[in-house]
């Protein structure tokens, strides 16, 4: 019989190895808050589908603008015990900046800092008397910016990764696919970003089309290459969320997309535009185990 020494050496290696894979888990981030049709957030969270979700959005903002929240006519009654629930299934929650309609732009560093501390007070880990979600705490800003000019995006992950010295803030983004993204190729080159979920769809140079892959597969490879921390295959939950194509068939994708992005050491998971969509389609059902 092995002597208790000896069971512990062989043992730690393989625990160090367990929580390794367990914090490089990669899940499946979803975005909610733009169709009234796709249920509550707390509905979200209670599939136990998704691991981060993305309150979408708050697309007004900057350029002397008092910001403001459109969540296509969700009520913000009873998000503050969603919020705090899905956080306790250990889901992120994250509050999304633009979207692809809305009036926002920043026209200076100064511009920046003051959304940075706007954000920080109203929706992280400060204070305001003016909170839309009361007192829950999101876990950081995804920047969907689609719109309103390139400047400052970088200024702005500075200055909210800044109040990761009183609470962890992160950062997420969601580029378009081609290389470099129009509005946010400054911002996502500070190397500060945790999550880079890549929309590889209404891009046909570097979405799936037809049965083939590889024009996703080279643009996944240059994404993995950039200052992203981690990388997400951003993908349309139906036909219906992307005009312009790139939906993939869940078989087609847990065949011949994810057997090939998920050896990259930078690979974090699947983003799926949006709730509303995925439940229509189920998709998120049918590639949660594979994922």
């Amino acid at each position: 019989m092995a002597s208790l020494k000896q069971v512990s050496l062989i043992l730690f290696p393989l625990l160090l190895i367990s929580l390794f894979n367990f914090s490089n888990a990669a899940g499946i981030a979803i975005y909610w808050g733009q169709n009234g049709g796709e249920g509550s957030l707390a509905d979200a969270c209670n599939t136990n589908n998704y691991q981060y979700v993305n309150i979408a959005f708050l697309s007004t903002f900057g350029n002397g603008q008092t910001p403001q929240l459109n969540l296509a006519g969700h009520s913000l009654d009873g998000l503050n015990g969603d919020i705090k629930g899905c956080q306790g299934q250990g889901i992120k929650v994250l509050l999304s900046l633009g979207g692809g309609a809305g009036s926002y732009s920043l026209n200076s560093a100064d511009d920046a800092t003051n959304l940075a501390n706007y954000l920080w007070n109203n929706f992280l880990g400060g204070s305001s008397d003016s909170r839309p979600f009361g007192d829950a705490v999101l876990d950081g800003i995804d920047f969907d910016i689609e719109a309103g000019g390139a400047q400052h995006y970088d200024d702005l992950a500075r200055a909210l990764d800044a109040f990761s010295s009183q609470k962890k803030v992160y950062l997420a983004a969601a580029p378009q696919c081609p290389i470099p993204d129009a509005h946010l190729d400054a911002a996502i080159n500070t190397g500060l970003f945790d999550y880079v979920w890549v929309q590889f769809y209404n891009n046909p140079q570097c979405q799936y089309a037809s049965g083939n892959t590889n024009n996703l597969i080279n643009s996944w490879n240059q994404w993995t290459s950039s200052q992203a921390k981690q990388v997400f295959l951003g993908l349309p939950a139906s036909e219906a969320a992307a005009p312009s194509g790139g939906f993939i068939p869940s078989d087609v994708l847990i065949s011949q997309v994810l057997p090939t992005i998920k050896t990259s050491p930078k690979y974090g998971g699947v983003m799926l535009w949006n709730r509303f969509n995925d439940i229509q389609t189920g998709y998120s059902d049918a590639i949660k185990g594979s994922v």
